[in-house]
């Protein structure tokens, strides 16, 4: 266990060697989308608190928004500035506008995105039509439901699994990603300037 403690440190050192310090910058490094009548209490509260104290940034509505923020505005910047997305698939999820909005938003934008299914499969995500949303727009929707279940992620269920097993697993994806979007950015910063 020490050594794997060991080896995150080391990544996370690597990411944040390249980034500014926290003070000059409002962006997030993860972006938590999930439905919050399934997740707030457990999973997705977790996962940021678990980020946080590994010096991630980690966005989550209900810790990362104050009264008066504008939905929308707040959520859409987080999204487009974040560099890995976690969403958090739950038996609710499709039916929440604003979780599917955050998840099309996330593939449009080309984040790195790890799924984490909880209490569902990935078979069971469909979005459905109610009628109110415009034919061009549930396509969308649809295209972007498919593509994340067709990303490789983690699954959970909460009334057996390993709770430590799944903040590890979720920090180490992290980390990888991170270091992947980072060593991609450093790469083009490189062949910009002519190296």
């Amino acid at each position: 266990m020490e050594r794997s403690s060991s080896t995150a440190k080391n990544l996370c050192g690597q990411i944040f060697r390249y980034r500014k310090p926290v003070l000059e910058s409002k962006h997030c490094d993860v972006f938590i989308s999930h439905r919050r009548i399934d997740t707030y209490r457990n999973v997705a509260g977790l996962l940021y608190d678990h980020l946080s104290r590994l010096n991630f940034r980690p966005f989550l509505d209900s810790k990362s928004m104050k009264p008066g923020d504008k939905l929308f505005e707040k959520i859409d910047a987080a999204i487009r500035d974040c560099r890995v997305g976690i969403v958090v698939f739950s038996p609710n999820y499709c039916d929440s506008y604003f979780c599917l909005h955050e998840l099309h938003m996330m593939m449009e934008c080309r984040k790195k995105v790890l799924p984490i299914f909880v209490n569902v499969k990935p078979s069971e995500l469909r979005v459905l039509d109610c009628g109110s949303c415009p034919t061009e727009e549930l396509f969308r929707l649809r295209e972007a439901i498919e593509e994340a279940k067709n990303t490789v992620g983690l699954t959970f269920d909460t009334s057996n699994g390993d709770w430590s097993e799944l903040l590890k697993n979720t920090s180490d994806a992290v980390t990888q990603n991170l270091l992947q979007v980072e060593g991609e950015r450093i790469g083009r910063k490189q062949k910009y300037i002519g190296y």
